[in-house]
């Protein structure tokens, strides 16, 4: 599957069915976020893979979200920002940030070209989580990936935001895209 094609094709899914995905799939695009983008080479994430059901329940209702329960695994994406914040100050802090979405997205892509789905999670209770899986205080939870596979895998995604509407030149809500077709006939 071509890149252009993953990326329009993951979604957010929160309907599993109940067949158990190979686990080596998911440190298969655990792996890949090593490639994304970090400053000053500091890989700050580390991840938890979730197997156990009894956690698995325990943290769904940290999340308050039920269909997390109904996955065979869960990811939890942690960061240490400590290194980065000791270089870099308090805008360390955001590219701790950054380096997370761009990490994260790698790993999204990747469970999508392996047939998998998940559904990004960031609502939860950070005390409730680190208790259930013994992360120490300093350490900040990113987010949570439940993984499975879809239930009904027919679904299409839908396109949320005309191009038009996110594209300007030179200046804040200068020329969009439409603007620029007519300008061209």
């Amino acid at each position: 599957m071509g890149l252009d094609k993953i990326i329009k094709s993951r979604r957010s899914v929160r309907k599993f069915n109940s067949k158990k995905p190979d686990w080596r799939s998911i440190l298969e695009a655990i792996d890949l976020t090593r490639y994304a983008p970090m400053a000053g080479g500091n890989f700050t994430l580390r991840f938890i893979v979730v197997s156990d059901l009894e956690k698995i329940k325990k943290i769904t209702k940290a999340c308050q979200q039920d269909f997390v329960g109904k996955a065979q695994y869960l990811v939890v994406v942690c960061s240490d920002p400590s290194r980065t914040v000791n270089s870099y100050g308090k805008k360390g802090e955001s590219y701790v940030k950054q380096q997370a979405g761009s990490a994260i997205q790698n790993f999204l892509l990747k469970i999508e070209e392996l047939g998998l789905s998940t559904c990004w999670i960031g609502y939860f209770v950070d005390e409730q989580i680190k208790k259930i899986l013994k992360i120490p205080e300093k350490i900040e939870i990113e987010a949570l990936f439940p993984i499975g596979f879809d239930y009904d895998k027919r679904r299409t995604r839908k396109m949320r935001i005309d191009f038009d509407e996110i594209l300007y030149f030179d200046e804040w809500k200068q020329i969009r895209m439409k603007k620029l077709k007519k300008m061209d006939v």
